[in-house]
């Protein structure tokens, strides 16, 4: 009898305590979570399905990168740029993945009035069509528009 009674002091006066503790108001826990996030970088970096199997995410962004880079240049080595350019070495691409795995391709000259790179902006459009897909990056497990500069070299000796 004086062990049941000694529980029933103890469930009642020791579980009081729990009762005093707040429980954080979930605006709070929210504002604490998005302040954790590094709003600079993706959680993941866009994907092929040749690096989709690749767990590390620097491996992971590399692959993705080594294979957006060797398939770009194939389609631009197979045109005529490097013999109706031979000064143009390295063509900087602006690499836009969207959130609906859409892939925009924008040339960065200095001077985009100018003809020849005009021309060089349709030539990259037309070989660039229909590019395999590409999974976007995401954040937080949201896919998110990414875009980086990609350099590539049409010559190569």
């Amino acid at each position: 009898m004086k062990k049941l009674l000694f529980y029933l002091f103890c469930l009642v006066f020791c579980s009081c305590n729990f009762l005093d503790k707040t429980i954080p108001e979930k605006e709070e826990l929210l504002n604490e979570r998005l302040q954790e996030i590094n709003w600079n970088e993706v959680t993941l970096y866009p994907s092929t399905p040749d690096c989709d199997s690749i767990t590390d995410k620097i491996s992971a962004k590399n692959c993705f990168f080594n294979y957006l880079t060797q398939s770009v240049q194939e389609r631009l080595s197979t045109d005529t740029l490097s013999v109706l350019y031979p000064e143009i070495d390295t063509i900087y691409l602006k690499v836009t993945v969207n959130p609906d795995s859409s892939v925009y391709f924008e040339s960065q000259f200095n001077n985009k009035l100018d003809y020849k790179t005009q021309k060089i902006d349709s030539l990259i459009k037309v070989r660039l069509q229909n590019f395999p897909e590409i999974k976007p990056g995401q954040k937080e497990g949201i896919p998110v528009k990414t875009e980086f500069i990609l350099p590539v070299i049409l010559k190569v000796e």
